[in-house]
């Protein structure tokens, strides 16, 4: 019978929407574009703005370099997670596999600790400037900014996130371009680099930056900014390394695009607040003495600053009531994607973490989407909340920002360890979280209170204190986990133990798509789908797929390995350092070559995410669109006649070969008549057997 038969038009729908972003996962640098621009693009905006506004053009490079260094080495243990437990679908699921449950839990607490933040700063933040721009009491936008993205999120899943982010990210790199072109080339004001660097260099006496060069926003030394630098550095090895949503989309990713997606999906990252940052925060600065500032005469208050609201302000001054309208699509644009990713990371925790393990372990994939979609529902309004009780307590999306990495910085050295090595123990990895952790708040806190003279929120969020915290949560596991390894003994581990971890059987699913509505009543034996006897078929000519993939990881780790570090260290030493040192103030020959090469960078991280991942998914687009149009104009049979020609090319199989092609390498089975042997499956070639036996007894 052909496929086409047992596909009813529902499936059909999803194959298609689910193939679209399986292509578009190759895209390298799309899928990691998205893994941090949208778990975090909010406050990437509005700190990193911020940061120039508070230091000059210093905070725009330290936010940008301090937090891309993570995204590349990140590349570094996605690789080793695809390769060591490729049916992972979170790495707490490795975490517990490898160390039991009272670790799994330790790093559950800390996994969500590290979505409550970003969830945090995310509402905050885009409450913030979506009341001041509109009126809107901060409490009500709070509420209904969850809304639409729960509703898309429950009907579309993953696959919405990059369908969404994409088309967010277009519209947000087109209103970046807006804000840079009408600040350094037809603005009135401004309208060339020149006279942006002539404005700004005249603040240095005016309005001098204590602790930068001189006085000067135009410099690389600043004492502010580089405390910032290294708090930065800090937060983001935690929101990156410990957030189940990064996981979630590199284990989704294709092999072959792990590594060169990281390193160009970071490198495209960069300019985005880097050129973002120096564009508005310098226009902030320029321009808020004159008639076009909102608030003018007077400046904006701290507490207007923390909440980041330099970014809306600048932008109204600009373009008037055309800059209000881009900086509110701006911040609702990547609020909505940011949290929808917070969203399905937060689920597939409590799913495949919690409920799964420890409720119901052999539950269907249909009763843990349920279980999925509740924890979708029940986190938003949990999580809005929770950002109405910081509101009302006055806590900013800044202090969040560089509260994070004093909260969940202690869990990042025993995270990656899980990964990359095999003698970190059990209980190293258990404690070390918590002592590191209260390590670093004890520090914080004494800090504020002998320093400053008492503990309140202004004295916990003097770059000092949180310098402090940040630093211990980072840097103690390196003398905690020596100890306790030399306590307890080192391990031994046995990587192939992550390669028993199971996907979930999809087959009740595929089976209940497909079946016909009037079942055969004599039921001998478990039925397949004809789905699973397609993909089984495949999976047998592709019996060598793991193996080739899993060595082209390793080559991989290690170029990645040597690309990562050596970037890294670009970014983070040969670059800012040399100029921080030498107290160098920008010439307005030098800031006017710095702009241009903002202008070449943010046109290539352009073509990275919005170019190239057409012409990767060219194929699929095709495919899919075509597919829309025979189904909407009555031609449905070509539909039909497409899907029993190209059945590698659907979802549902793709995704059922996988599957087998996992159970096969767990049990070392092999393939007979296009199964494997021992799934519970028989085989057409003994069916007869099997029911002449039934018949006997």
């Amino acid at each position: 019978m052909p496929l086409s038969c047992h596909l009813g038009h529902g499936l059909v729908c999803t194959i298609f929407m689910q193939m679209l972003q399986t292509t578009l996962l190759k895209g390298a640098a799309f899928e990691v574009f998205y893994i941090w621009d949208f778990t975090n693009f909010t406050a990437t905006l509005l700190t990193s703005t911020t940061q120039v506004y508070n230091n000059g053009v210093s905070g725009a490079y330290y936010y940008a370099a301090g937090a891309t260094c993570q995204i590349i080495l990140f590349a570094c243990l996605a690789i080793k997670g695809k390769e060591r437990a490729p049916a992972a679908h979170s790495y707490l699921e490795i975490v517990k596999a490898r160390y039991g449950m009272k670790t799994h839990f330790v790093f559950i607490f800390w996994g969500i600790a590290t979505n409550i933040l970003v969830t945090s700063m995310l509402l905050t933040g885009g409450s913030a400037v979506v009341s001041d721009l509109t009126g809107m009491h901060t409490v009500a936008a709070i509420l209904l900014l969850p809304l639409g993205v729960v509703v898309y999120t429950l009907f579309g899943g993953i696959k919405a996130t990059f369908l969404t982010d994409y088309a967010h990210t277009v519209i947000m790199i087109i209103i970046i371009m807006i804000f840079a072109f009408t600040t350094f080339a037809t603005s009135d004001t401004l309208g060339s680099p020149g006279a942006v660097w002539e404005l700004v260099t005249k603040l240095a006496e005016t309005q001098p930056r204590e602790g930068n060069a001189g006085g000067s926003y135009l410099t690389m030394h600043s004492r502010s900014g580089g405390i910032f630098f290294v708090v930065n550095i800090v937060g983001n090895f935690g929101t990156v390394f410990l957030d189940n949503g990064y996981f979630n989309k590199a284990f989704a990713a294709d092999p072959a695009a792990a590594m060169p997606g990281y390193v160009l999906g970071g490198l495209a990252w960069f300019a985005i607040p880097c050129f973002t940052a120096t564009t508005m925060g310098l226009a902030a600065l320029s321009l808020e003495g004159t008639p076009s500032w909102p608030t003018y005469p007077n400046r904006m208050t701290s507490a207007e600053v923390n909440a980041g609201l330099v970014l809306p302000n600048a932008a109204v001054a600009l373009l008037g009531k055309g800059g209000a309208a881009c900086s509110l699509l701006l911040v609702f644009m990547s609020v909505t994607s940011a949290m929808s990713a917070e969203l399905i990371a937060v689920s597939t925790i409590f799913t495949y973490d919690i409920y799964r393990p420890y409720f119901e372990p052999n539950a269907s994939g249909k009763k843990l989407i349920y279980t999925s979609h509740a924890a979708v529902v029940a986190y938003a309004y949990v999580m809005a909340a929770f950002a109405i009780g910081l509101h009302y307590a006055g806590i900013s999306m800044g202090y969040l920002y560089e509260l994070m990495g004093v909260i969940i910085g202690g869990a990042v050295l025993p995270s990656a360890l899980t990964l990359l090595s095999k003698r970190q123990n059990v209980q190293a990895a258990t404690f070390t979280p918590p002592i590191a952790t209260g390590l670093a708040i004890m520090s914080w806190l004494l800090v504020a209170k002998f320093k400053f003279g008492e503990i309140s929120l202004d004295t916990t969020f003097e770059d000092d204190a949180m310098l402090t915290g940040n630093v211990v949560a980072l840097l103690s596991p390196l003398i905690i986990i020596p100890i306790l390894t030399l306590i307890f003994k080192q391990d031994d581990f046995d990587w192939q133990i992550l390669k028993q971890i199971e996907r979930v059987d999809e087959e009740e699913e595929i089976y209940a798509a497909t079946s016909s509505s009037h079942p055969d009543p004599e039921k001998i034996h478990p039925v397949k789908s004809h789905i699973s006897v397609v993909a089984s078929k495949l999976a047998e000519l592709q019996n060598t797929k793991m193996q080739d993939d899993e060595e082209l990881l390793a080559k991989s780790y290690k170029r990645a390995a040597v690309i990562c570090l050596t970037l890294t260290i670009c970014l983070v030493v040969l670059w800012p350092m040399p100029m921080f040192g030498t107290k160098y103030i920008f010439s307005k020959e030098f800031f006017t070559g710095w702009i241009v090469v903002l202008f070449i960078w943010i046109f290539f991280t352009a073509f990275m995410v919005i170019v190239y991942p057409i012409y990767e998914g060219r194929d699929a687009l095709v495919t899919t669109f075509r597919g829309i149009y025979w189904d909407l104009t009555g031609q449905t049979y070509k539909l039909r006649e497409w899907q029993d020609d190209h059945p590698e090319k659907m979802h549902a199989v793709t995704s059922q070969v996988t599957a087998q092609l996992y159970a096969s390498s767990r049990q070392k089975t092999t393939f007979v008549d296009g199964k494997t042997l021992h799934d519970g499956y028989i085989t057409p070639r003994n069916i007869e057997v099997e029911l002449d036996d039934v018949k006997k007894e």
